[in-house]
This record gives structure tokens, C-alpha cells and sequence, in this order.
């Protein structure tokens, strides 16, 4: 008798660990990814970088931009959703830091964010109808 409530107390414990290692992240805040960040745009089998920018947000969710190297103007960044760890945006219409002359009409992003790390997927529409993925990590500046 002893025995069998010996082991009924450890696989108890055990499942109350296993359940306490599944539970979900608590959701993340606006408040918790604004800042600076910095990021760097890569593709190709070796994670190339092809871009930077500086991403800048805000606790209100408006306002956010996106600016690229020697460019005066900043890209408007729209959020369109967040659940989890995950915010999606989008920018566009802009001009295409990476194929001059080119317009990028959509950048939809899936970005996740934990502590000062993001990492994630963007994909970009251009108006000729190419659209290029590209893998995106940035950590917030200080």
C-alpha cells in the first residue's frame, strides 16, 4: 500500500512538472518590445545579410517605422496583429532599398520577440509581382 502511494505521489509530481513546462508564455505587450531595435535582413543558404535597418516602436503601437541606411526618410510600420510572442506588420508602399529603381508595394513581417531578441520571417510584394522571403533578427539597441 505504501508503495503504490509512494508511486502515485511521484507520477502526480511528474505530470504537475511536465504541465508546468507546457504552460504558455505570457502573452507579450506592446509596453515589453518598445525601443530601438536592430536589425539585420538576410537570405540565401548562408543567411546573408542583405540589409539593416533600425526599427523603432512604441508602446501605443503607432508610430512605428523602419529606416534604412542613407535614407532621410523613415517607412511607415503598421501592426496588424499580436498574439503570443508573435507581432505581424506590414509597410508600403516604398521605394526598394535592395532593387533601386523597384517598388515595394507590401512588407508583411512575422516577428518574435522575447527579453531584447527578435527574430522572424518577412516577406516583401514588389509591383512587377516578385516577392523574395527573407529571414530578419534584431536585438534592441541600448
Amino acid at each position: 500500500m505504501r508503495r503504490s502511494f509512494l508511486l502515485s505521489a511521484a507520477v502526480l509530481a511528474g505530470l504537475t512538472t511536465a504541465a508546468a513546462a507546457q504552460q504558455p508564455q505570457a502573452a507579450t505587450k506592446l509596453s515589453d518590445v518598445a525601443g530601438v531595435w536592430n536589425a539585420k535582413t538576410m537570405t540565401g543558404p548562408k543567411d546573408s545579410v542583405v540589409a539593416t535597418t533600425v526599427l523603432t516602436t512604441t508602446a501605443d503601437g503607432k508610430g512605428w517605422t523602419m529606416a534604412f541606411p542613407n535614407r532621410a526618410q523613415p517607412v511607415a510600420v503598421r501592426m496588424v496583429s499580436m498574439g503570443g510572442d508573435s507581432i505581424v506588420t506590414e509597410a508600403g508602399p516604398y521605394a526598394s532599398y535592395l532593387r533601386p529603381g523597384q517598388s515595394v508595394t507590401s512588407l508583411r513581417t512575422v516577428a518574435h520577440y522575447k527579453g531584447n531578441e527578435m527574430w522572424g520571417t518577412s516577406v516583401a510584394q514588389y509591383a512587377s509581382g516578385d516577392k523574395l522571403t527573407f529571414k530578419i533578427t534584431a536585438t534592441r539597441g541600448k
